[in-house]
This record gives C-alpha cells, structure tokens and sequence, in this order.
C-alpha cells in the first residue's frame, strides 16, 4: 500500500479491509472545480491543519454541502510540501486517537492543491495571485503560530525584514506576512474584491493580530509610495476585508512512533517521518485526539463554507472572546499547567499517565470545578462544566496521546498572568467572594516556584523547559533549598519580588492576600525529598475535600 491517488483507486478494497475510511467523493472532480473556483486557501500546512481543518473541508463533500474543497500554502517550510504533500498527490492519513483505545484512520483527500509561498518562484507565486483574484475565494485561513504574525519589535519598530518588504513594495516581499499582504494586494488591484482573513491560530485576539501585521504593511507601502492608493482603506472596511477572531482547540503532536508501527504493519510504505533542513519532522500521517472545538467571529464579506455543518460554531466577537478566557482562564490551559508543573516534580513523562495518580487527578479536579468554574466567563455557546468533563474525563486522561508535561512546562512565566492570575482577580473582584477560599491555585503557583530549583522530588537534577524569563527568576530560585528547613518567612524573603510582580502572577500576591499561603505551601514543598508528594497528599487528596 502508497499513499497516492492511483493506489486508494486501484487498491480500494485493500485500504477499507485494513480498516482505513476514504474519501466519498469524486476527487477528481472536486480538484478541477476547486482549481477553477477556489473558495478556501490555508495558510500553514502544518499537522493541525491536516487533522482539523483538512479534515473539515473533506467532511463537508462528504455530505454535499460543498463542491470546492482547500488550497494550502506553506511560506515557513517548503520542504514540507515537497517531501510531504506533493509526492503523496496531497493526500494525508488522519489517525485519530480515542480515549477509549479505538483508533480511526482516515484518508484526507480534500486538498486539491498545494503552493509554495515563495516571492521568488515565479509560477507558485504567479498561481497564488491568481487564486486571490478569483472572484470565488471567500476566505484565507491561517495556522502559521502566534510569532508569525510579528512585524515589529518591542518598541514598536519594524523588524528588519518587515521594513525591507516596506521599502521595496509589494511586488517580491520576502517576509512571511509581506508575501500575504502582496497576495491581498493583487486582490486589491482586482477590483477590491471582498475576503475574510481567518486566523485560526491558538492565541488571544488572533484576528486583530493578523490585521495589525497587515496593517503596517498597508500603511509602509502607502507611504512609501510603492503602491496605490486606497490598499489601506480597503483593509480598513470591513465590508471587504475582515479580521474575524476565532478559538480553535484540538491537539496534534509530533509523528509518534507508536502510530507509524501501527501503519506500517497494516502494510503502508513509507510512513517514516523525515526532518527537514527547518527541523520540521513531516510523515503522511498525523495523530491526533477527536475532541475539537473552533469557534469563530462570524464575519464573512464574500460569504463562506458552510462549516457550521460540520461542527464549527460561528458567533459574535464578545462570544469567542469568552470562549478563549473559559478555555484559557479556567477549563483547560490552567489544568495543564497545574499538571505539568508537578509532573516535572514526580518525574512524570506523560501527562496521561499523572491522570492514573490520585493526588494530581484530585489537584486538577479541585482547581477547575471548585475554584474555577465559579468564577468561569460562560459564553453560552459551549458548556464550561460539560468542557472540564471532557478535558479531565477524555483528553487528558487518554493514553494514547503522546503529550508531556516537560513540553507544557515550556514558557510558565508567560502563562501564569492569565491562567491563574485572571481567576484570583476575579475572586478579589467580587464581593461575595473570598480569596482565601482559593487553596490549590496557590499550591500549584508555590508548586512553580519549587520547580525553579530544577531538583525534583527524589533530590536529583532536572533540565528546566525553555523560559524567557529563566534568567531573571533563577538568582529568586537560587535561594530556595531543598531540605534546609527553610520556614515560610524564610521563603518569602527570598522570593518577595517576584511574589509581589503583577507582570508574572497576575496580580500582587502580597495585595492579593495570597503571599503567606504560597510561601508555606513553598516551605512545605521544599522540607526533603518526597516532600511534593507529602505536600499534594496532604492538600489534594480528594479525601480532604
């Protein structure tokens, strides 16, 4: 068996006896028209797009809700549609995961083209503005990360590339967004033809960070005189071109060898990941949980997709903003991270393993139901109760997801503000509640802080996950000693000025009220080894709840 078009076709009865579903449609046809009449182009061709948003597109032929199928695009890594797209005729298998030990596959086969954003290559470009000037297109997706949107630093000055691509016009940009903002141009130039510019990648606002990297562009080249007027007004009106906000959750790890057994002994050839000259490991399959959510601002100026007949919810801005803070806030990211935090402690490698401990599955059961959903922004589109169900009964817990808490742990400093710190705002907000009512949110922030030292709960040494604040918070955690009888004053004395920065907490935990308490549990924490196990046994066992 090959992943190709002419072995699905010839082999069919191979492939469906192997357990393997494929596409129902005439992709034949869906290719041409799609070529022809492009409705949808993604930007990224990552494995997210392949296990949801590929995935979409297919079910939406498969029902007859749709004749074009997807354009994809990848300006980051062209060795990924070179080594994985192309030579597999766009065709991928989706192996999805279920908590309960079944495992799907599925041949994706809604891609009817792939692009190289590249300036410099004269017939992908070439193809690229044609596709943008296509009356047709509706909408341009995106999953290129949060630091692809990046055009200027933090004083707000225009990176080097960016103010190159300001410099020299639209024509040959060499940046990532440059070469979108020309594509967006040539739509411009087409007669202000209308689009969506849809960011589905997994950051706050994403649509307003999309637009802004847009913007600069709009705004350099009209000043530089290097293109016509009225580019940054048709940006500008929301009638031809929105930036709507979105919420996307799904997750999809790296290739997992585990997965690649599996369809190697099924008899697929050539399913072994390869590394490109970028680092990006890319095989002809993806694995990937089933539980997926994608909320979306629905602002559409030439129409769209019928998605919401495949389970995308379209909703107003404030809705998906809510979404994104329940989510973020209280349901998911929080459990994660308390997860993390102290599997890198106990020496988990696993997250779906620390879901078997009782004390971890207490720790994050405590934290979302009874600290967190009280105060949870319900944006009434999704349950947030029925979400932390899923999370902590489904997703977490599911063993067949190859998901660590070493890679969570990466970057807490950036996620604690949000994920801990808006729920102790909120509780300081409301009168009728009581701070002091939050006890396992301040153990897992106590919790951070003993894994600064970097020495686990058996005394050994382990390497941090990258943070872009290590080194400001190691001279802090430096002084924090395992097995010193260190008393809380002891803690709070050495690590006061982070405890009392809003900018890593959130809030003042002094102002909070909340300082005392972190720094006893940090004593507690830091009394031996087996003193994190001691510490969650005797504050997160469901016993004492």
């Amino acid at each position: 068996m090959i992943l190709n078009q002419k072995s699905i076709t010839e082999s069919k009865d191979e492939w469906i006896a192997k357990g393997y579903k494929l596409p129902a449609f005439d992709r034949d046809a869906m290719i041409a028209y799609t070529k022809a009449n492009p409705e949808w182009i993604h930007f990224g061709a990552g494995n997210i797009f392949r296990a949801f948003q590929a995935n979409l597109s297919q079910k939406m032929l498969e029902q007859g809700s749709a004749k074009a199928g997807l354009t994809v695009a990848e300006g980051y890594d062209y060795e990924i549609i070179e080594k994985q797209y192309r030579p597999q005729d766009e065709l991928s298998v989706l192996v999805t995961l279920k908590s309960d030990g079944a495992i799907e596959k599925t041949v994706i086969g809604s891609i009817a083209e792939s692009l190289i954003l590249n300036s410099d290559n004269e017939k992908e470009f070439g193809r690229l503005k044609e596709i943008f000037t296509k009356p047709s297109l509706k909408m341009a997706t995106f999953t290129i990360t949060e630091k692809g949107y990046v055009v200027k630093n933090a004083e707000g000055a225009l990176l080097p590339a960016t103010a190159a691509d300001v410099k020299t016009g639209p024509e040959k940009p060499g940046s990532y967004i440059g070469k979108v903002a020309s594509l967006l141009y040539a739509r411009f130039k087409a007669g202000a033809l209308p689009i969506a510019m849809v960011s589905t990648d997994n950051c706050s606002h994403n649509g307003d960070k999309l637009y802004a990297a847009i913007e600069a562009f709009a705004e350099g080249w009209e000043s530089e005189g290097v293109c016509d007027k009225g580019f940054k007004e048709y940006i500008n009106d929301r009638s031809k071109v929105s930036f709507p906000w979105s919420m996307i959750d799904k997750i999809t790890p790296r290739p997992d060898p585990s997965v690649e057994k599996i369809l190697t002994d099924d008899g697929l050839s050539g399913v072994h990941p390869e590394v490109t000259s970028k680092g990006t490991f890319v095989a002809p399959f993806v694995n990937a949980e089933e539980s997926e959510y994608l909320v979306i601002e629905d602002a559409f100026p030439n129409g769209r997709p019928a998605l919401e007949k495949v389970g995308v919810i379209f909703t107003q801005r404030e809705t998906v903003d809510k979404v994104e803070r329940m989510k973020v806030c209280t349901c998911l990211n929080p459990l994660h991270t308390a997860l993390a935090v102290m599997g890198c402690l106990l020496g988990f490698t696993r997250i779906s393993d620390e879901m078997k401990d009782p004390e971890l599955k207490s720790l994050v059961e405590i934290i979302g139901y009874k600290e967190g959903l009280p105060v949870v922004t319900d944006p009434g589109v999704i349950d947030p109760k029925a979400f932390i169900d899923t999370v902590l009964g489904v997703r977490v817990p599911n063993p067949f997801m190859p998901d660590t808490p070493q890679r969570i742990a990466t970057d807490t400093s950036q996620k604690i503000p949000i994920r801990f710190g808006e729920t102790i705002k909120a509780y300081m907000a409301d009168s009728a509640r009581d701070v002091n009512d939050l006890k396992l949110i301040p153990l897992v922030l106590a919790g951070w802080l003993r894994y600064l030292t970097g020495i686990d709960d058996n005394g050994e040494a382990f390497e941090l996950s990258s943070d872009p604040l290590l080194d400001k918070l190691k001279p802090y955690s430096d002084k924090l000693t395992l097995g010193a009888g260190m008393s809380a004053d002891d803690c709070k004395v050495a690590v006061l000025p982070l405890l009392e920065d809003a900018s890593i907490f959130g809030v003042s935990l002094t102002e909070a009220g909340l300082a005392d308490r972190v720094c006893g549990y940090l004593s507690e924490l830091l009394a031996g080894p087996g003193a994190v196990r001691d510490t969650l046994r005797k504050y997160a066992s469901c016993t004492n709840h």
